[in-house]
């Protein structure tokens, strides 16, 4: 074999190499080119505003600048927005891979809800302000009725006294306590002379079986059966009496008296607010006078007007109220007492018919033992 074909022997495996790679190379080229031709034909699908044609050189063409300049004014008042814009992303290679799609746009702005507009800060600020007023006040107003009381249980303090009324409210006083006692005491007897009720009515009926088997007493028990029985039927009747009288006069103990005093209550704060503000008033009256003191004397002077005329109205209501409730006591207990003690003299007199009379002049309405409510049917 010659050297000639000796040495292309062994530039072959060389060749071999040199070929593949060529064509691994023009393969390349070939798909870059197919997805520059698919790219190109994308191209008019896409947006105007994002074609900007350029030169050989890489720069914009003079007769597309007014072009470009229209497009980007396009783009920024009428193209797509950022929430518009999506991003496409797909695998390594692909023809479509970077592109930016926009949605059409579809103009305008949404319409949003529309309605009143609150500034809740602003309130929530107002209604703090006015309650740390009230607070202010109020802190103000019960350090100096807590100083006036102080002061007074001190023998430091002056005290406006209306001797006539005070000596009234003491007598409404007193009369709640001893009204409260005797109400105490009227309960009392009710529950025990009712136990006495419910005694006498077993006695009657263990008499009554008695005089059943017992033929040689038959009438010595029978008639103290019925004794026991119309004791216990009179007894009945007092206790209805009786359950009226606690009934009126705790009406009028826990009601009518209560309310009255309650009254007086407040009539006592408001006389403690009124010397409270005018020993203040007193105090800066005897203080210098100055551009600084003046206006203190003027806002003081204001709040004594007003609780001084608080205190005068509250204790002319009082004064009224007192009047009328004396009147209405006297009614009330004057028929009450009556009514209590025409009941007890006919009961243990055993005027069972004086007692049934008093019961209707006091239009009491006894309930039968054991009897209850009417029923529906009967209602109707």
């Amino acid at each position: 074999m010659s050297e000639s074909a000796m040495s292309a022997a062994g530039e072959a495996p060389g060749l071999a190499v040199d070929s593949h790679t060529a064509a691994a190379e023009m393969h390349a080229q070939d798909s870059e080119s197919d997805s520059e031709e698919s790219e190109m034909a994308e191209a008019p699908a896409r947006d105007s505003a994002a074609e900007i044609p350029v030169t050989s050189n890489g720069e914009v063409s003079d007769s597309q600048e007014e072009h470009f300049t229209w497009d980007v004014k396009h783009m920024m008042t009428g193209g797509p927005t950022l929430k518009e814009t999506r991003i496409v992303s797909s695998s390594y290679g692909s023809p479509s891979e970077g592109i930016i799609e926009a949605e059409p746009y579809r103009g305008g702005l949404k319409n949003t809800q529309s309605g009143p507009v609150v500034i809740t800060d602003d309130i929530s600020k107002n209604i703090a302000l006015e309650k740390l007023e009230q607070v202010k006040k109020w802190s103000i107003s019960t350090y100096k009725c807590t100083r006036q009381v102080l002061s007074e249980k001190l023998g430091r303090g002056s005290k406006t006294v209306d001797l006539e009324l005070e000596s009234q409210i003491e007598i409404l006083r007193d009369t709640k306590k001893k009204y409260e006692n005797l109400l105490r005491l009227a309960r009392q007897m009710a529950t025990q002379f009712y136990q006495v009720v419910q005694t006498q009515r077993q006695l009657g009926d263990a008499f009554g079986e008695l005089s059943v088997k017992s033929p040689e007493l038959h009438e010595e028990f029978g008639y103290n059966a019925e004794t026991q029985k119309l004791l216990c039927k009179n007894g009945e009747t007092l206790l209805g009496a009786i359950n009226f009288f606690i009934a009126s006069v705790n009406t009028l103990v826990n009601k009518t008296i209560e309310d009255t005093l309650i009254a007086v209550k407040h009539y006592e704060n408001a006389r403690i607010e009124y010397d409270a503000y005018r020993t203040d008033l007193e105090e800066l009256n005897l203080g210098p006078r100055d551009a600084i003191t003046i206006p203190k004397i003027e806002q003081s002077q204001l709040q004594f007007q007003i609780h001084k005329e608080k205190f005068d109205k509250l204790r002319g209501s009082v004064s009224v109220k007192l009047k009328f409730l004396d009147e209405n006591k006297i009614k009330v207990m004057h028929n009450q007492l009556l009514l209590f003690h025409n009941a007890v003299s006919a009961y243990f007199a055993g005027n069972q018919h004086q007692l049934e009379q008093v019961l209707k002049q006091f239009h009491i309405k006894l309930k039968a033992p054991g009897s209850e409510g009417p029923s529906w049917l009967e209602e109707q």
